[in-house]
């Protein structure tokens, strides 16, 4: 996408926002009191015009208000845009399993470890660990997968394993933020935030990016979701879904208060005054992304609590999906998509295994095995699968060999230099792999995919080149994919 021009403060943007409501009604009185005091800022030249309603800012947005929020032709910052071209996908939804799980025991088997088990491999001495865990071919592709995920192997057909990822740097906050924003120095916005910033999203009652996780914080925090200096209308919504009932999920969805024909009325008001403000002084970007989020918030009260209801589902669904955790945040990611949410984040964290691998792997990969299987077959079934591109994968990979620290039940150590990453749906093609790690599986060596290639990659699926969709900030134009990343064409239905 071009970069969306922003205005100079003395040049006053008309348009109303989506829910935004015209001035008329209001009392001249408070016409002149917004004129008189614009007068009076112009006469002492103090750039205070945004402080009348700083009332409704956390103190910390005063600080990014440097571009206009980017509108859609008729309508506010979350209305579907077209992107550059058509996209085969048009949601995502992202299973990221932090932690690192090990590639060389789920989708990347190698014979070799099992020659060389308990013998020294490598310069820096390790002792080879041959997998605990059995390959078996699945569907017309003949596609490997380990026994840990036999049931998402029945859709093999349906998936493309790229073997060949690698990162920069193994560590778990930096590789972590890295997979999610494509940053490791500076705070840069999320994956979800930019392609709700490209593409909008379809569901006006709902957020665009959703972040279901269970009741502990994601690692690195909300920087795995934020828009940081994006417009705030863009960060990622995050949703605890190990709490019983919607109200606990989301806090403050309802107003106990307030009724909702009165907060209509407060809401309204609320956008006269800031038009009043924006005609007469500046728009200013903070305030309408929070007036923006408040408006969502309204309008989630009834569809939130619908969508995230899974006793909506019938007994046979939610059995499918496995009646856990994991299965219930894989089923309300299939409601969101199918009501029109444009990214789902799925944290499923836990895979780091210094030790007792066999064990750890096998409740861990158990948890996510049956729900993304049934995912897979539910999408499919209501005719989702094609528009939604479904990624499955960690921040790095680990190890060909024991981890000292493991004893008589070994784990694997950190690798940036090879991990497996799963795609199905949307834009992808099925039964197939891609690249290549060496023998044992410690370095990827044929067609390499950086962690910039998949980025630029999925959003080649949603119809945009990645070097075109930027955003322009402190005087220079920003994009998800810093000044890398190729698009991954192989792999492309």
């Amino acid at each position: 996408m071009d970069k969306l021009p922003t205005m100079p403060p003395d040049e006053h943007d008309h348009h109303h926002h989506h829910g935004h409501h015209s001035c008329q009604g209001v009392s001249t009185d408070l016409e002149d009191y917004f004129l008189t005091r614009r007068q009076f800022l112009n006469r002492m030249g103090l750039g205070l015009g945004a402080l009348g309603l700083a009332s409704f800012l956390d103190p910390l947005d005063l600080r990014a208000a440097g571009n206009q929020v980017p509108l859609a032709a008729g309508g506010g910052p979350l209305m579907p845009k077209l992107p550059h071209f058509p996209g085969k996908a048009k949601a995502v939804i992202h299973i990221f399993a932090q932690g690192a799980p090990s590639h060389v025991d789920t989708w990347d088997p190698k014979p070799a470890l099992f020659k060389m088990n308990g013998k020294s491999i490598g310069a820096d001495g390790g002792v080879a660990f041959a997998s605990p865990f059995k390959f078996q071919r699945y569907g017309q592709s003949g596609l490997e997968v380990s026994d840990l995920f036999a049931k998402t192997a029945k859709h093999a057909d349906d998936l493309t394993v790229i073997r060949s990822m690698f990162t920069d740097i193994p560590a778990h906050d930096v590789a972590t933020t890295f997979m999610n924003t494509g940053s490791i120095r500076i705070t840069k916005p999320s994956l979800g935030s930019w392609v709700v910033y490209g593409l909008g999203t379809e569901n006006q009652n709902l957020p665009g990016f959703i972040s279901l996780r269970g009741s502990r914080l994601p690692v690195g925090g909300a920087g795995g979701y934020g828009s940081a200096f994006l417009p705030g209308i863009y960060q990622g919504t995050s949703v605890n879904t190990s709490a019983q009932n919607v109200q606990q999920m989301i806090q403050n969805i309802r107003n106990s208060y307030v009724s909702k024909t009165e907060q209509r009325r407060q809401l309204d008001f609320v956008h006269q005054l800031n038009e009043l403000h924006a005609q007469n002084l500046q728009r200013d970007s903070a305030l309408e992304s929070r007036l923006e989020t408040a408006e969502i918030a309204f309008r989630m009260q009834a569809e939130a609590t619908d969508v995230f209801d899974i006793n909506k589902e019938s007994a046979e669904v939610r059995a499918a999906y496995g009646n856990t955790a994991t299965g219930k945040q894989l089923l309300i990611a299939r409601r969101l998509v199918e009501k029109g949410v444009r990214f789902v984040q799925v944290w499923h964290d836990g895979w780091d295994h210094h030790q007792d691998l066999e064990d750890r792997l096998t409740e861990k990969a158990g948890e996510i095995d049956q729900p993304l299987a049934a995912l897979m077959t539910d999408l499919k079934q209501r005719g989702l699968l094609d528009s939604t591109l479904v990624v499955w994968g960690g921040e790095f990979g680990r190890k060909p060999t024991k981890d000292r620290n493991g004893g008589d039940n070994p784990g694997r150590d950190h690798n940036a230099k090879a991990f497996s990453l799963v795609l199905a749906g949307g834009g992808v093609k099925g039964g197939m792999v891609h690249g290549a790690t060496d023998e044992f599986g410690a370095a990827a060596v044929t067609d390499k995919v950086h962690v910039h290639d998949l980025h630029a990659t999925i959003l080649h699926c949603l119809g945009f080149d990645h070097t075109k969709l930027t955003y322009r900030y402190n005087g220079r134009d920003f994009r998800l994919t810093d000044v890398a990343g190729n698009v991954v064409r192989p792999i492309l239905a």
